[in-house]
């Protein structure tokens, strides 16, 4: 089970390894949105995504003979890329099973990062039962993208460095926008903000079509996507919430907000022209809610959870929504 204690944890090993990123603020976002914009830029994290932080607290909390069989992940690539990242620093092989359909950026970083990348069609086959098949042959040891408590504490310390950043800003009241597929990174920042940062209240951001996790809230129990693929915010697309983090989510998540494609894609063009970051589609819900949405509060706090963009398609943003 996540606690507090497992997400300081992790902080502790994450010391010295993750990035610090910054809280960042832009006077004309502010004034487009109608309200005090920040974001928090995890698209600046090491493999540029949040993803590195539950990698490498669920590979540095393996033991010497785990590490040395080695670790299985499943991902369209930020966690993929992730948990290679953190595998290769601790000198453990690693296999990453993803969907054939991800970024061609994300496949590619993957292999660079040392992993062995095995694909598959999302649409036929069953990631679960390849990857089970794959470490029960291999000996490997399965890292899930958000389902894992490791992962989850890994996730929730950038809660734990809102907090602090915000209350540097001055910032005591505010609702905290997360970028949200699975849930991890959602209920670890959830877990850290009710014990440092109470007055931040966390609501999730997903794609129409994939808002699982908002119906889920609404009804109380876990729904499910009708696809498994058909957005361009293809790295929160998941089937359902995880069952470690929807108790979590139900418990201190106010409701889901859902932004369209085209929503997500303006937003993406307005965090490089008025913060000079680069954020993938997936990674931008956040900020395209609170940019989009009239129902939040003048300060609102948003991830900006992740920047492997592929390039074509970055360019194709920029020149569609210019400022």
């Amino acid at each position: 089970m996540t606690s507090l204690a497992l997400i300081e944890g992790a902080a502790s090993r994450l010391a010295g390894h993750a990035r610090l990123t910054p809280l960042l603020n832009a006077p004309l976002l502010d004034r487009i949105a109608g309200r005090r914009i920040f974001v928090k830029a995890e698209c600046l994290q090491w493999t540029g995504s949040f993803k590195f932080r539950g990698g490498w607290s669920a590979v540095s909390a393996l033991t010497p003979q785990q590490r040395t069989k080695g670790v299985l992940a499943y991902s369209s690539g930020n966690h993929a890329q992730g948990v290679a990242l953190a595998a290769l620093r601790h000198g453990a092989p690693c296999v990453i099973l993803m969907p054939a359909d991800a970024p061609a950026v994300k496949i590619a970083n993957t292999r660079a990062y040392g992993a062995e990348v095995v694909l598959y069609d999302r649409a036929t086959q069953d990631r679960d039962a390849i990857g089970a098949t794959l470490a029960q042959d291999r000996g490997l040891t399965l890292i899930k993208p958000f389902d894992d408590a490791m992962v989850i504490a890994g996730q929730g310390t950038v809660g734990l460095e809102i907090a602090v950043q915000a209350a540097e800003a001055g910032i005591a009241d505010a609702t905290v926008i997360t970028c949200c597929g699975g849930g991890g990174l959602t209920s670890g920042i959830a877990l850290a903000l009710e014990a440092h940062a109470p007055g931040l209240r966390v609501r999730t951001a997903e794609p129409a079509g994939f808002d699982d996790v908002a119906r889920s809230l609404a009804s109380g129990v876990r729904e499910r996507n009708a696809a498994t693929s058909g957005s361009v915010c293809d790295a929160i697309v998941t089937p359902s919430p995880g069952e470690i983090t929807f108790p979590i989510l139900k418990r201190l998540c106010g409701p889901g907000l859902v932004v369209s494609d085209d929503e997500a894609l303006r937003a993406m063009a307005l965090a490089f022209h008025h913060l000079r970051i680069v954020v993938e589609p997936g990674g931008a819900v956040a900020l395209a809610a609170a940019m989009f949405r009239s129902d939040l509060p003048e300060t609102v706090i948003c991830t900006a959870s992740g920047g492997n963009v592929d390039a074509a398609l970055f360019a194709d943003v920029l020149t569609r929504f210019e400022s």
